[in-house]
């Protein structure tokens, strides 16, 4: 499997002093929303703590409407999909893979061949792509928002009609204090209660109807919380606006009235298609209905009079958030600490294994905090530091709850492949290596395994041991593992652990290869 050993003999693991991410802020970031309705690329450069918009793209998709009764995407959207990535990627052509970042929102989660689908378009886009839950994305969200509105210190209600999902948020600054995705878009509804852009006063009642009864799961606990004013974002928000101000329905934003006339013009028209307003443009006129229909059972249940119109949005999110990563703000490390706050962790043995596995780590990939490693090595130490959470629930088999928290529950900051990977250390890090094997198809992954299984082994006393005489390096079919002999023949439990430790790995048809040196005197 390791085509390549290291030859160099690495110094036994000391106390890990984390020498920091050599990270430089680029001046020119990207962010790439692929939603269920529009793919968007924004391209933005960087000022200190602000984000100047350089240049926009924007790709009528409806990924949605590829979605057959079976949850699975069909041909011609993702050759639609590919086509626009492919263009994205072009524009996108010779930034550095630290500068973009790909989020993916609701069709991309329920989509059952999205795993087969994601490599390709990848390729196609040239940068991985993030598939980000309902609450990530309500989350990404707030913060383009609040940081394109003039005052963000009033606290706000802010809604996003997408094209397969709706996220709700109430926020104060840049902070969300209710954050809630629920399954209802423009195109979704549009296709469901108004095929072929059909429209009647039946049809528009169902939907609302549809709409209010999702809507009715969260407004409670929204109401208790408050807000000052209410904010719509993105595409269905900004044509809804358009076509309110423009035909005269409404001074400025959106209001309950320009709602209810133009319910009442789409009905009258009979049919999307054949709706002549100032402002409508074509590629929106197949998913009005359903978004003039939510955003009415939205009016309707949160009591709504008045909403303005904010142009920050998910990608505008994205950047940011991309830029408080540059700036080691990274919500990453916030959602982690809190996990270990949460869960009760040990947050000594939970340092003790993570200083370990790091220096395991960096005697396997000697450069592991250069540019190109430091996302493997942060992804380590997180795993480290929650690979315990389970215990709160039960100590045995702990490392399965562990790994099915990490799995499921909410994790801002983290995308769905960040937390699979999170999951599947975690789970690999004690018990049979085999339940996990058939899941682990990156080199890497296996030495990150190799080094926390061993962190955790090595620390089972919970005694503090600073510094621990054990050597690794890579072989050509798995590990060489070195061991004091002294210490070794003082710690049975240890060597029968270790003894166990060359059977799992043999198990899975790798080697590790375990012998012991004598400390020279100093």
């Amino acid at each position: 499997m390791f085509v390549e050993a290291i030859e160099k003999t690495p110094a036994r693991i000391r106390p890990f002093r984390n020498p920091g991410f050599a990270i430089v802020p680029h001046e020119v970031i990207a962010a790439v929303d692929l939603g269920s309705n529009s793919f968007r690329l924004q391209v933005g450069r960087v000022v200190g703590n602000l984000i100047y918009p350089l240049d926009s793209l924007k790709e009528s998709v409806r990924l949605a409407a590829g979605l057959t009764p079976e949850k699975v995407l069909d041909d011609d959207s993702q050759t639609r999909a590919i086509e626009a990535l492919s263009r994205f990627g072009e524009r996108l052509r010779g930034f550095d893979a630290k500068a973009v970042r790909a989020v993916a929102t609701n069709t991309w989660r329920v989509a059952k061949n999205v795993p087969q689908f994601l490599p390709k378009a990848e390729a196609a886009l040239g940068f991985p792509i993030e598939v980000v839950a309902g609450r990530e994305e309500a989350r990404l969200i707030y913060l383009g928002v609040a940081h394109s509105m003039a005052n963000p210190g009033r606290q706000q209600l802010v809604v996003d009609v997408g094209g397969g999902s709706t996220e709700f948020i109430i926020g104060r600054q840049f902070k969300p204090l209710q954050l809630e995705s629920l399954y209802m878009g423009c195109v979704s509804f549009s296709l469901r209660y108004f095929p072929g852009g059909k429209v009647d006063k039946k049809s528009m009642k169902e939907a609302e109807l549809a709409a209010r009864r999702e809507l009715q799961t969260i407004v409670y606990p929204y109401r208790e919380t408050g807000w000052e004013v209410a904010v719509g974002s993105s595409g269905t928000a900004k044509a809804l606006v358009d076509l309110i101000e423009q035909n005269g329905m409404s001074a400025g934003g959106i209001t309950r009235d320009g709602l209810d006339s133009l319910k009442s013009m789409l009905v009258r028209a009979g049919n999307a298609n054949r709706l002549q307003l100032d402002g409508l443009r074509p590629d929106r006129v197949p998913v009005l209905p359903g978004g003039v229909a939510i955003m009415s059972a939205v009016f309707k249940e949160f009591g709504l009079e008045h909403m303005v119109f904010s142009e920050g949005a998910l990608r505008l999110g994205v950047l940011y958030d991309l830029l408080g990563r540059y700036h080691h703000d990274d919500l990453r490390e916030a959602t982690v600490d809190d996990f270990m706050r949460r869960y009760a962790v040990d947050r000594l043995q939970a340092e003790r294994v993570g200083r370990t596995a790091i220096g395991l780590f960096t005697q396997l990939v000697p450069d592991a905090y250069s540019e190109s490693n430091e996302d493997d090595a942060s992804v380590l130490l997180w795993a480290a530091r929650l690979h315990e959470v389970g215990v709160s629930l039960a100590h045995s088999s702990y490392h399965k709850h562990s790994a099915y928290i990490l799995a499921n529950a909410d994790m801002p900051g983290f995308s769905r492949r960040d937390q699979v990977r999170l999951s599947r250390l975690v789970l690999a890090h004690r018990g049979k290596l085999e339940r996990v094997q058939p899941d682990v198809t990156d080199a890497r992954d296996w030495l990150m395994i190799f080094a926390l299984r061993l962190a955790a082994l090595l620390n089972r006393a919970r005694d503090g041991n600073a510094e621990l005489p054990v050597l690794v390096a890579m072989s050509a079919h798995g590990f060489n593992l070195q061991v004091e002999a002294g210490w070794l023949a003082e710690s049975p439990l240890t060597a029968a652990a270790l003894d166990e430790e060359v059977r799992q790995w043999s198990g899975i048809g790798m080697d590790l290869k375990l012998k012991t040196y004598k400390q020279k005197a100093d």
